[in-house]
């Protein structure tokens, strides 16, 4: 029996959901917010970078969590992740 994308996806994510978890909250909050700092003061192709790293993570989640979702959080994830890609592609664009 072959599994779905999304169950191939789930179970190669179980182990980086748990080490996640097992770490305090403040250790995940303080690297995310460094990267939003670095993304947002950092010089142009880092700040993209910076961003673009935000941008897989986001999505990432999103996926995982998208059937457990009502449309509102749905929506509003969605559009912080398109938020994040449109920052990362501005600042990576060359000017």
């Amino acid at each position: 029996m072959t599994l779905s994308f999304r169950s191939r996806i789930e179970h190669a994510s179980a182990p980086w959901v748990e080490r996640l978890d097992a770490l305090p909250r403040a250790v995940s909050l303080g690297v995310l917010l460094l990267l939003l700092a670095v993304g947002i003061l950092g010089p142009s192709p880092w700040s993209g970078v910076a961003f673009l790293v935000v941008a897989v993570f986001v999505s990432w989640l999103l996926f995982l969590t998208w059937q457990r979702l009502t449309l509102p959080e749905r929506l509003l994830r969605v559009a912080v992740l398109t938020l994040v890609v449109a920052v990362s592609i501005v600042e990576l664009a060359p000017s």
